[in-house]
């Protein structure tokens, strides 16, 4: 596996002038209920990049960009929120800097919450020509950090999830709860910040969300490089049938991935 973070420049290069993709893993700080650290999201959209780049020596995993837009969660300590307009810029300013270097960039997003600024970056991105691609994983099941999110924390690092405290939350579907959430945040409608139920969840079930995922993506990316033509801007995975949704706009609605 290739990490950004361990490899030096000449080596890199190389990589690109070999049809390297980057992938840059997009997570968020933010609370996920009384059982799950503050950085899942950002720990789950690392081990998807990088269980992908295991398969594929020219799949280069980036850093995770680990703040995004997390207002909803407001009220909940360890939210640490960079709003949308500023995610925004990040990642159009990142994404013209890494298409310097590299044939194709895949932005790896497992935050709801970055769905609308993400979007807005690619859109502006495709403007300018930028070979640069939109990722999403759709496990389908609880909203956040409900059996789906828990699952794949258990996977990842079973120390870090507080089973103990596991509790459900408000079990309410996402159009039900959307309006609301939207005038007074998660905590309005879940005390606890649970948007969904996390009983029973197992660390063999998010070894499969990962598996499938990173499977997905890793066959994304093969799909990106110099000589496929590969005009999708946005890329959604099904997690189950690793199914691909993609548009060449560059614009996919995201409002049922995980909060």
């Amino acid at each position: 596996m290739t990490r950004l973070a361990d490899t030096a420049w000449p080596e890199l290069a190389a990589l690109a002038a070999a049809g390297a993709v980057l992938v840059v893993p997009i997570g968020a700080t933010e609370q996920h209920g009384p059982h799950l650290p503050v950085t899942t999201d950002s720990d789950i959209a690392t081990a998807v990049v990088e269980a992908a780049a295991a398969a594929d020596p020219l799949l280069i995993a980036a850093p995770v960009v680990a703040y995004g837009s997390s207002g909803e969660h407001d009220g909940f300590a360890g939210t640490l929120s960079i709003g949308q307009d500023v995610i925004e810029s990040l990642l159009v300013e990142l994404g013209r800097s890494a298409t310097a270097q590299f044939a194709h960039v895949v932005f790896a997003c497992t935050h709801g919450g970055n769905s609308m600024p993400l979007q807005r970056a690619l859109t502006q991105l495709a403007k300018e020509s930028r070979p640069v691609t939109g990722w999403w994983p759709h496990w389908g099941g609880d909203l956040h950090a409900g059996r789906t999110e828990t699952s794949i924390m258990l996977a990842i690092d079973p120390d870090r999830v507080r089973l103990s405290d596991a509790m459900p939350g408000n079990t309410s579907p996402l159009a039900e709860l959307l309006p609301l959430m939207q005038s007074g945040g998660v905590r309005s409608v879940s005390p606890n910040g649970v948007l969904g139920d996390p009983t029973g969840a197992t660390a063999d079930e998010g070894r499969l969300f990962i598996h499938a995922s990173a499977a997905d993506l890793a066959g994304l990316v093969a799909t990106l490089r110099p000589g496929k033509g590969a005009a999708s801007q946005m890329a959604s995975s099904s997690g189950t049938d690793s199914g691909r949704i993609a548009t060449n706009a560059g614009i996919r609605t995201a409002s049922e991935a995980t909060a």
